[in-house]
């Protein structure tokens, strides 16, 4: 019998052995990177909500995958916030004045009269929308069966 050199408690650390390193790294990326497209067309539809919706989809679907949340969070917060900058980052680069816009929103939320305040506070409130998703997608469904 082999023991391991450090003594195992109940709720300490686990690590995952060598068969959870075997899931498909290719559909998770394109799982993630059609979250983004999603993100994307919802902002220029005008639908502010979809980060949300996309973050309670990829909560369910991380749920049913097995995924840990450590691994979650962090892709679900890239999603949302690379989804929106893109949708604000481009009129910029058409040449629109997207700065002067958010200048003059960030000043009616009561933000300091910067553009930079007004693109942060879009982004935090679609990282804060994304976030919640998850958390609710992963909390009403159920785990799999062991």
């Amino acid at each position: 019998m082999t023991r391991s050199w450090w003594p195992r408690r109940a709720g300490g650390p686990s690590f995952p052995g060598p068969r959870s390193s075997r899931r498909p790294g290719g559909a998770w990326a394109a799982a993630w990177l059609a979250g983004v497209v999603l993100v994307v067309l919802g902002a220029v539809a005008g639908l502010w909500f979809t980060p949300f919706v996309t973050g309670a989809a990829a909560g369910v679907a991380t749920r049913r995958g097995g995924l840990r949340l450590r691994s979650v969070v962090p892709a679900v917060a890239a999603m949302a916030v690379i989804g929106w900058g893109l949708v604000l980052w481009w009129p910029a680069l058409r040449g629109q004045p997207a700065g002067g816009t958010a200048r003059v929103i960030a000043a009616l939320a009561g933000l300091p009269a910067q553009a930079a305040a007004g693109f942060a506070a879009a982004l935090l409130v679609a990282l804060l929308q994304a976030l919640a998703g998850c958390w609710l997608g992963r909390a009403l469904t159920p785990r799999p069966p062991r």
